[in-house]
């Protein structure tokens, strides 16, 4: 089995969403791996800055989704466990840019309603529903594993 720790950004500003597009194909939320000693924190503003060109802070901590991926659908056919830290966050500087010799060729401010007519990464679904129900223990109901949320 495969593990990976990630801390992603769930940032809304008046109600749309900033996400990422992600290699021309989906769409996700900005955010990715935690480094081998790298705190999530630092991790999330990190990968916002690489991906987007903005500048971010934490404001609070949203959730976490825990999730395994069957071999049979995982990308290198062996079973992956996902661990994702969901973050809400705010933009306080910089500029939306592609990322420059990286995966993620733009980034825009999305209206929260047009989310739903997009290919996408379920964990923008998770985001969003962590960010608009703020459960007590930061568990979401599962989003079903198998890829992409193709509407």
């Amino acid at each position: 089995m495969s593990f990976r720790l990630a801390a992603y950004a769930v940032c809304i500003e008046d109600g749309r969403v900033l996400l990422a597009h992600y290699l021309a194909k989906d769409w996700t939320l900005p955010g990715g791996r935690v480094e081998h000693a790298e705190d999530p924190i630092d991790a999330v503003v990190r990968e916002v800055a690489e991906e987007t060109g903005c500048d971010a802070v934490v404001e609070r901590l949203l959730g976490v989704d825990s999730r395994v991926v069957p071999a049979a659908v995982a990308r290198a056919g062996v079973e992956h466990q996902n661990v994702g830290i969901f973050y809400q966050v705010r933009i306080v500087g910089g500029r939306l840019r592609p990322e420059p010799n990286g995966d993620t060729t733009e980034s825009v401010w999305t209206p929260i309603p047009d989310v739903a007519g997009l290919r996408r990464s379920s964990l923008v679904d998770v985001g969003l529903d962590l960010a608009r129900t703020r459960p007590a223990t930061g568990h979401v109901p599962p989003v079903p594993v198998g890829g992409l949320i193709q509407h």
